[in-house]
């Protein structure tokens, strides 16, 4: 049968039809039957399917128990009735079931069921017993009544189960039974406990059946466990267990809703739910599967993920949260835009103007998203401050202005989908008439000199005439510039502001309008002829370098010591004593020299910045550490030893400031150079001091600007006291006279000065410095050892940095001396710049093959590209941002101790030491195990984890330089007012120049910065995501996968590596720098291999000290760590003799200092 028409039929669609249309859907679903039957009566049925209707609408009645059995007992042999009556439409059939399983009347001939639906049990047996149900059932559905038992009066006997309770698994929200059966005499006792053995909670939900079963209402997620069923009588007691597993049904957790994005971007629906099972997440499109490329993902959080959305993925989606339980969907709709590049409306025009006056250029641009508006001018991003302010519809406002603005700018629009660019010039003309201070200039000057020499002398009368007694004093006696050249070159700059200062008093006095409310205006204080005498008597003309380039055979093959004629085109870029770069124009307060909070009145945005102090305390110092589990100690100090070869800044040279002379670190004042840290109050350590000792940086003459003519104002920028490159400038130092210093040339052997001997090596320590009282002399109670010398005078500044610099100069002895005995006929100058070349190189390779990669990664790494060559064009000079704010992101790296192990790598006698007793203590050195324990505890032990919310240590934040009776430093607290002295931009400025959106809110921060309680404490500290300082939220930033920074510092780093090896024309990859034989050797390089040679008697490390190893698994000998091979560079050639004399080579070169071998300035006779 196939096929069967029943609708010529009058069918009437009632209870007793049902059977009718159950037959039907069961043939359809086999497919062996198709038939086309419909209801002619009742009324409301006319016209339906049969197949189609529904119990409900069959009028049928489910059944329901109109009288229930009770329990029996009985004597065997008697005849026992179970009575059991129900009602239902159709009428319900009676079923009986004994212990759970249904009872088969035809297998025995004692049971008979009567028509009432009683049980009747004739000549009762043992068998009998037990829990009996009644069950009544018809098309409609079925309904059980409670279970009753069957007992025998007999003799004692023990309980024995006749049912016992099963696994169940049940619905939230439904009831359950665990059946639960017993016979024994007398008839035992029947409880119920959880399977602790502790009692049922006191609920009403759960009660105990006539026939001992446990029955739950409701039924709660909470009620899931295992139970116990204890029957027990005078003879006994048993106990049987069962467990109850709730199943939920899914429910949504997270909710995805429309969302609406323009093509090109791309888009996440989170989508969640709980369950039991736990259900699983589905997405489909439309309610068919999704497509099947790459851009459309399922996250294993459940997010639907649709990468580089085009138009055609609009329309609706589907989330199902699928467990065994059921199935539960949520639709959302995806809304896609046209995705529209900027275009100008309004593109800037060139504009005329005269000095001292303010202009607006207009640059409007539309575009979908919004397009963001940047200015450009000379290769640098303007940024927000007292000089420049881009309206939010992209004006560019400029105040005061002066020649030094003149020039061209670019409007850059720019949104995710592209950028336009239209350049305007603005000239700036110059009215030859007086200015209202050009009276004030020769007094004004005279006053500065005066002030200026007099604070600088107390100065260095109060540092070079005793110890340091306080952190204060430490920490400028660390600082301070000891050549004169530079201590020259900063007073100059310090004379030039501080004549600008008086002369704008001198002329506020004698107006009735206060100037403190519209600040200075300098260009329109002096004209141009007197500013250019300011510079001139300041001494600015006097100390611009002109640097002599012609040696071109010396300056082909090696480097000067400064850094200059690098670049031959341009031969002061990366030279020591020069002006930090800027990728962003500076940000201060009045456009010129005050830093970002220097007056709280005037703050930007009118929104005060919040003291540093209170930042590092709120949210960077931490008492917890977290180890890396991937890299050691070893990471964080070869980074601080690579920033001291890169830069330093040169400090202010007076510590008194210059209106009266009285001690920066008493007064508490932002008085010049002055700008001490505000304690806040109820500050957690420090109760009786007011601020914290802080000076400003010396200023370059004139703000670095390069013409001999100084005829305007320019922004205050900062000094590099070091050569930019990568060169090994820590161990040689940054200027011919340093490097002199550092040379021992009592021989013709090429080597730097030793110090005394490690008797158990044979190895030399570096020498000592000599002079007055230094910095590692400040404890009388200790030992008094002064601090070795170096090319970086910072080498003493903690031990494990001073065992650094001793590895560096043993390396440079041993390739000098292996040098000389491969080429005897080389004199010692040869030998020294051709083992200065080869340590050089040696650093470059362990800081990009070895290092960079595992703090950047291989994202990092491919942002900054591969080598290709040296390009002229790029000035490899540090940038401002880098010195002063990124690459601090190493202070996050420091451990709190220092440790000190043993050949076993077990702590050495004397222990570990805490980081603040480490610091300027080479005494240690020579009377504690020398460097060895120090080396073994940098790749011996894990590194410091960069946790957001645990960045630098508590010995950093609260005992930096610590000394009894003072107050100590906090250097999260000296970074940041580092940053706003130097005036760098806010956080929010770089995410532009970095391609990432700016943040209006503070919930914009959200994918670089997802720790919600990070950014509410940057929203209370800051109020506003404009004001942020750079430091503290690089450092907050989540880590790039893979990497140890954020995407924000990962940006800063990769432009400044990149531009130091792109920019170096002795870069040791750059063909012509080494032969392709030396090259192959300088990569065999690795800092362990450096270890093992230069180390008093370490011959077990890891291959990688910058990995993670454990002692002795992990670890070899050094016999296995490939070497560099010298032999390349031996002489081949026939006069030897002559070959190998660098005067040879340049014929102006000097083992002494020359004056007429680099600078004409320095020579006296020109």
């Amino acid at each position: 049968l196939s096929r069967r028409r029943l609708d010529s039929n009058a069918l009437l669609c009632d209870c007793d039809l049902m059977w009718l249309a159950e037959l039907l859907k069961k043939s359809a679903e086999r497919g062996s039957l198709q038939t086309a039957a419909t209801c002619e009566a009742p009324s409301e049925l006319h016209g339906r399917s049969v197949v189609t209707l529904t119990a409900q609408e069959f009028h049928c009645e489910s059944p329901r128990i109109t009288s229930e059995p009770h329990d029996v007992d009985v004597h065997l042999g008697n005849t026992v009735y179970f009575t059991c009556r129900a009602e239902g439409n159709p009428k319900p059939a009676i079923i009986w079931l004994h212990n759970n399983n249904e009872i088969d009347m035809k297998d025995d001939n004692r049971l008979n069921l009567l028509q009432d639906g009683t049980l009747m049990i004739q000549n009762t047996k043992e068998s009998d017993k037990g829990v009996y149900q009644c069950m009544a059932k018809n098309i409609a559905g079925e309904v059980k009544t409670q279970g009753v038992v069957l007992r025998y009066f007999g003799t004692p006997s023990k309980p024995t189960f006749v049912i016992q309770p099963q696994n169940t698994e049940v619905l939230v929200g439904e009831s359950v039974t665990l059946e639960c059966g017993v016979s024994g005499h007398p008839h035992p006792r029947v409880s119920w406990t959880l399977g602790t053995g502790s009692p049922l909670p006191q609920d009403s939900r759960f009660a105990i059946t006539s026939s001992g079963g446990l029955y739950i209402q409701n039924v709660t997620f909470s009620d899931q466990g295992q139970y116990n069923c204890n029957a027990s009588n005078t003879e006994g007691s048993i106990q049987a267990t069962a467990k109850i597993i709730v199943q939920d049904s899914p429910r949504f957790l997270l909710i995805p809703t429309d969302q609406t994005v323009t093509e090109g971007q791309s888009v996440d629906f989170p989508c969640s739910a709980e369950g039991h099972p736990p259900p699983v997440i589905a997405w489909t499109r439309a309610g068919g599967p999704l497509p099947n490329d790459r851009r459309h993902s399922i996250l294993s959080s459940g997010t639907l993920r649709v990468m580089r959305v085009a138009l055609h993925d609009q329309g609706q989606y589907e989330c199902h949260a699928i467990s065994a339980i059921g199935v539960k969907s949520l639709p959302v709709q995806l809304s896609v835009t046209p995705r529209v590049i900027p275009v100008f409306l309004h593109p800037p025009q060139d504009v005329v103007a005269e000095t001292g006056q303010d202009v607006a250029i207009t640059c409007a641009a539309q575009g979908d998203p919004r397009p963001t508006i940047t200015w450009v001018k000379d290769g640098i991003q303007i940024t927000e401050s007292g000089k420049f302010h881009v309206s939010p519809d992209g004006t560019l406002s400029i105040q005061d202005l002066g020649v030094a603005d003149q020039g061209r700018y670019e409007c850059i629009a720019r949104n995710p989908f592209g950028f336009t660019s239209s350049t305007m010039q603005l000239t700036i003309t110059a009215m030859d008439v007086g200015r209202s201070g050009d009276m004030f200039v020769a007094t004004s000057l005279r006053e500065a000199i005066s002030s200026v020499d007099y604070a600088i002398n107390s100065t260095r009368t109060e540092l070079f005439s005793k110890r340091p007694k306080t952190p204060n004093d430490l920490l400028a006696l660390f600082r301070y510039p000891r050549d004169p050249y530079t201590i020259e070159t900063a007073r100059a700059g310090e004379i030039f502001e501080r004549t600008l200062q008086l002369i704008q008093e001198h002329v506020q006095q004698g107006l009735i309008v206060d100037m403190n409310v519209t600040g200075y205006r300098y260009n329109d204080l002096v004209s141009p002829h007197y500013l250019n005498m300011i510079a001139n008597l300041s001494g600015c003309s006097a100390h611009r370098r002109t640097p002599n380039c012609s040696d071109i055979c010396f300056h082909k093959k090696y480097r000067t010591h400064d850094g200059s004629c690098n670049n031959l085109q341009h031969p002061m870029w990366g030279a020591s004593l020069t002006a930090f770069q800027r990728l962003l124009k500076p940000a201060y307060q009045n456009g010129f020299n005050l830093p970002r909070g220097f007056s709280l009145a005037e703050d930007s945005r009118d929104l005060p910045l919040p003291l540093p102090r209170l930042v590092s305390t709120a949210m960077i110092g931490t008492e917890t550490v977290t180890a890396d589990d991937q890299f050691t100690h070893m990471l964080m100090q070869w980074g601080q030893f690579l920033d001291h070869d890169m830069d330093q800044t040169v400090a202010a040279i007076s510590m008194s400031r210059f209106s009266d002379g009285a001690p920066c670190s008493e007064v508490c004042s932002n008085d010049p150079p002055c700008f001490s840290i505000t304690i806040p109050a109820n500050d957690p350590r420090v109760r009786n001091g007011r601020c914290m000792f802080f000076v400003r940086s010396s200023p370059v003459c004139g703000s670095g600007m390069t013409s001999l003519l100084m005829n305007s104002v320019y922004a205050r920028e900062q000094i590099n006291h070091l050569t930019s490159y990568v060169d090994a400038s820590n161990v040689y130092g940054s200027t011919e006279q340093e490097s002199q210093e550092l040379r021992d040339l009592s021989n013709q052997s090429g080597l730097l000065k030793e110090g005394q001997v490690v008797p158990s090596s044979g190895k030399r320590l570096l020498p000592f410095a000599v002079g007055p009282p230094t910095e590692c002399m400040r404890d009388e109670n200790e030992s008094p050892v002064p601090c070795f010398l170096a090319g970086d005078h910072r080498a003493n500044e903690q031990l494990a940095l001073t065992a650094m610099h001793t590895l560096w100069f043993r390396e440079h002895n041993r390739i000098a001396r292996e040098l000389s005995a491969l080429n005897p006929h080389w004199d010692g100058d040869l030998i020294y710049h051709e083992a200065r070349k080869i340590v050089g190189a040696q650093m470059q390779h362990i800081t990009y093959a070895q290092w960079l990669p595992k703090i950047l990664g291989e994202a990092g790494m491919k942002m900054m590209g591969e080598y290709k060559g040296y390009n002229p064009n790029i000035n490899a000079g540090i940038l401002n941002a880098f010195a002063t704010a990124a690459f601090r992101f190493g202070h996050t790296l420091i451990n709190p101790i220092l440790y000190r192990l043993n050949e076993t790598f077990q702590p050495i006698r004397q222990g570990h030491i805490p980081l603040h007793k480490a610091f300027f203590s080479p005494f240690r050195i020579t009377q504690e195990g020398g460097i060895d324990p120090l080396l073994r505890g940098l790749f011996g032990v894990p590194g410091k984890m960069r946790v957001p919310s645990e960045l630098l240590n508590m010995e950093l934040t609260e005992k930096l330089f610590s000394m009894a009776h003072s107050v100590s430093l906090d250097l999260a607290a000296i970074n940041i007012q580092r940053g706003r002295d130097h005036g760098i931009p806010p956080y929010n400025d770089f995410r532009v120049f970095c391609n990432l959106s700016s943040a209006q809110e503070f919930e914009d921060l959200r994918n670089e910065i997802k720790n919600l309680e990070i950014r509410e404490k940057l929203r209370s500290l800051y109020g506003t995501t404009k004001n942020i300082d750079l430091f503290p939220a690089l450092m907050v930033e989540d880590l790039v996968p893979g990497t140890r920074v954020g995407p924000t510092l990962m940006c800063l780093l990769t432009t400044q590596f990149r531009r130091l090896r792109d920019g170096d024309r002795f870069w040791y990859e750059n063909p012509g720098v080494f032969t392709p034989s030396q090259l192959t050797q300088i990569r065999q390089t690795s800092l362990a291999r450096v270890i093992c040679d230069n180390s008093d008697h370490i011959q077990q490390l890891q291959r990688d000290v910058f990995q993670v190893a454990s002692f002795p698994q992990g670890m070899v000998g050094c016999e296995e760590i490939p070497a560099v091979d010298l032999r390349l560079w031996q002489d081949c050639c026939e006069d030897c003799q002559t070959r190998g004399q660098l005067k040879a080579l340049s014929q102006r070169f000097r083992s002494k200092r020359s004056p007429g071998f680099s600078y004409p300035e320095e020579n006296p006779s020109k």
